[in-house]
Order: structure tokens, then C-alpha cells, then sequence
């Protein structure tokens, strides 16, 4: 594994206005190669639509969020600039990657939704919930419409830091008609 130079990891602000503010943060597992990132939440908005092409930017931005989210849960130093700002999460929940699986007979849909269930069961307190290309592996319009209500009901919810990965126009569009 190639590591970052030891100049780039700091030791972020906690943050007491349960926001976040990432600047020119990195993936520490992607070395030199990683390309430097402003992220925020919870500032002006609860919830970050996050899309484009495939070419795993979008996954690769909620897994480097989570990762540096619980470095600073364990003290760890973090690579981003030193205007970073991170709160202490009472729960960091995550729904990333395809776990479809024969031996439970799980779809790709199911295995969404088995995930999305448990990421609602374990909510508590100032929570990060990181979803990505939820809706998928079903009818278009029926994963939209449902990832939809669960994107609505968890972005209305106060004490929700939530980003999302998609390609569905119905989410893309949302934080434009909705003020989260």
C-alpha cells in the first residue's frame, strides 16, 4: 500500500454544530494517486446528492467520508487540510457495494433493502448514513420511487448526515425541491 506523505495527515476540529466540513481530504488506502476532495453536510443541508458517470468517484467518496469519519471516532490523524471539521457520530451506517448472495437467496434488490432495514434498526443520535446507487437492481420506477421515500424520510430527520450515490433523476433532482 502506498501511504501519503506525512504532511497531509492533521488532526481535524470536532465540531459542536454537528456538521462537517472535509477540504482536500483523501482516501488514505489510494496513496498519492488519491485526488483530493471538499466535502460537506450539515451546514446548509443535511443531505449530499452525489452522481455522474461510473467511474467509481461516487463510491469511492462515501467509503473515503465513512473511513475518515471513524479515523476521528478513534483519534487517528486524518489526510485533509486543517479547515477540516468532523462531529463524533453516535452511529456511522452504511449501505455500499453489491452483497448479493446464492446461499441466502438474496437478489441485488434484496440485499439493499436487508441492509437498508438494519442501517433504520441501528439510527441513533447524530448519525452518517452513506447509501450508494440505492434503488438499484429492480424496475426503474419502483427502485426510484422507493428510494425516494427512504432518501425523504431520512433527509427530514435532524439528526441525519446523509449521502447519497445515485444515477436516478428522481434523487438528483430532489435537493432542488426539497430544502434538507
Amino acid at each position: 500500500v502506498e501511504l501519503l506523505s506525512e504532511s497531509l495527515w492533521v488532526v481535524p476540529e470536532v465540531s459542536n454544530d454537528r456538521s462537517f466540513k472535509l477540504r482536500s481530504a483523501r482516501h488514505p488506502l489510494l496513496g498519492e494517486r488519491a485526488v483530493p476532495l471538499d466535502v460537506s453536510c450539515g451546514e446548509h443541508a443535511r443531505m449530499m446528492v452525489i452522481t455522474g458517470p461510473n467511474t467509481g468517484g461516487k463510491t469511492t467518496t462515501l467509503k473515503m467520508v465513512g473511513l475518515l469519519s471513524y479515523m476521528v471516532q478513534c483519534g487517528l490523524f486524518i489526510p485533509a487540510s486543517e479547515e477540516s471539521t468532523l462531529p463524533l457520530f453516535d452511529s456511522i451506517l452504511a449501505d455500499i457495494g453489491e452483497e448479493q448472495s446464492i446461499e441466502q437467496s438474496l437478489s441485488t434488490f434484496s440485499s439493499h433493502i436487508t441492509q437498508i432495514r438494519k442501517i433504520l434498526e441501528n439510527l441513533r443520535g447524530l448519525s452518517l448514513v452513506l447509501l450508494d446507487e440505492l434503488g438499484a437492481g429492480t424496475d426503474p420506477a419502483e427502485g426510484s420511487a422507493l428510494a425516494r421515500a427512504i432518501v425523504e424520510y431520512l433527509a427530514e430527520r435532524e439528526d441525519i448526515r446523509l449521502l447519497v450515490a445515485t444515477h436516478l433523476s428522481e434523487l438528483k433532482l430532489l435537493p432542488y425541491t426539497n430544502p434538507y
